[in-house]
């Protein structure tokens, strides 16, 4: 493959000098591209997963425009931008058939894997709540549904059932599998309270783990990133998943499973800024349902490492073969910890909009 050929397709100033891997996320490839005027971000979309790429680009499309149509003259370099290609398209295709896109660079910035701090904790929780507030008057229509059921936990459980019976690795992993097939029938409720329309879907992130957010060097929030699964869903998937990936006290592939827990001084200080924010718009139905988020959507992540494991790796990125079957691990221990804290957990949340 020639990077250099997919990148003088895209509007770039300068002369490209240089490519460097960007080691972050389990689907997409990245480079930070260096010219001798600016810097990018070049991805290769994994089609396999996305297979509308037409669709996922409009949708992203739709999302920068309308947050760059929020943000003030002097922030305008700190969201994201697409570079379009030289064609006037939002992504390029290549001969070989692999589709790319590029952003601009946000410079100063950086990302983490878990929050070393409080003020990160809170301005995460502050970012979360912005980036629900700024779409919640995203213009209709709905956004394109790229990933239909992605956080549709019934669904995600019978995935795994289906693993099972097609693979016999599982014997390896009975207690895991046991574990979270006896949680089963207590994970239904955010999709319920849903379907009875007692919380209403909004435009969420859907993948709203610490490792999407970048931070400045004083470890403000700088924007939002990797806005690939943004679509309608519940408030309460994205606080699930900003506590399930920010307030763990070890990484997602930590093989000392005993370093695990969930770090409470964290949540407080996230929750205290996800609700600054929120409670300008967020229903007392919803605000109840958030810890709920945090449970299920710890839930559904080790279900899918597990599939995944089971399945043969084939959906997430891997360093090793058991890496999927670690992750497992940490998230079945990280979600005992949520479960025997829940009700402290949940106090801490209604007290918060009070």
């Amino acid at each position: 493959m020639d990077i250099t050929s997919i990148i003088q397709a895209f509007k770039i100033e300068g002369n490209f000098i240089a490519s460097e891997i960007i080691n972050s996320g389990y689907i997409n490839n990245t480079y930070k591209i260096i010219t001798s005027d600016e810097s990018y971000i070049l991805q290769r979309i994994n089609n396999h997963i996305f297979k509308d790429v037409d669709k996922l680009s409009e949708n992203i499309d739709r999302i920068t425009t309308h947050i760059q149509s929020k943000t003030s003259k002097e922030k305008q370099g700190k969201v994201l931008i697409i570079i379009p290609t030289k064609g006037g398209n939002k992504y390029y295709k290549n001969n070989d058939g692999s589709f790319w896109r590029m952003f601009n660079y946000i410079h100063d910035s950086k990302t983490i894997e878990t929050l070393n701090n409080e003020k990160q904790a809170e301005s995460l929780g502050r970012a979360f709540g912005n980036y629900h507030k700024v779409l919640s008057d995203l213009p209709m229509p709905k956004l394109f549904d790229v990933l239909p059921d992605f956080h549709n936990t019934p669904k995600r459980i019978e995935q795994l059932k289906k693993a099972i019976n097609q693979n016999n690795k599982h014997i390896r992993v009975k207690d895991q599998v046991d574990y979270l097939l006896s949680l089963a029938s207590e994970m239904h409720e955010i999709i319920t309270l849903g379907n009875q329309q007692k919380i209403p879907l909004r435009t969420i992130h859907q993948d709203a783990k610490v490792g999407n957010i970048l931070f400045n060097q004083n470890d403000e929030i700088i924007c939002i990133i990797d806005l690939d699964t943004t679509m309608s869903g519940y408030l309460a998937y994205d606080f699930g998943d900003a506590v399930r990936t920010g307030m763990n006290s070890a990484s997602e592939g930590e093989q000392n499973i005993s370093k695990v827990s969930l770090e409470m001084d964290l949540f407080k200080a996230f929750t205290k800024g996800y609700a600054l924010v929120s409670k300008k718009f967020i229903t007392p139905e919803e605000v109840k349902s958030l810890m709920l988020g945090v449970k299920i959507i710890t839930y559904e992540q080790a279900l899918r490492f597990l599939t995944d494991y089971l399945n043969n790796n084939v959906y997430y990125k891997i360093e090793y073969q058991e890496h999927n079957l670690v992750r497992t691990k940490v998230q079945i221990a990280l979600l005992k910890d949520i479960i025997e804290n829940f009700k402290k957990m949940n106090d801490f949340v209604i007290t918060s909009y009070r």
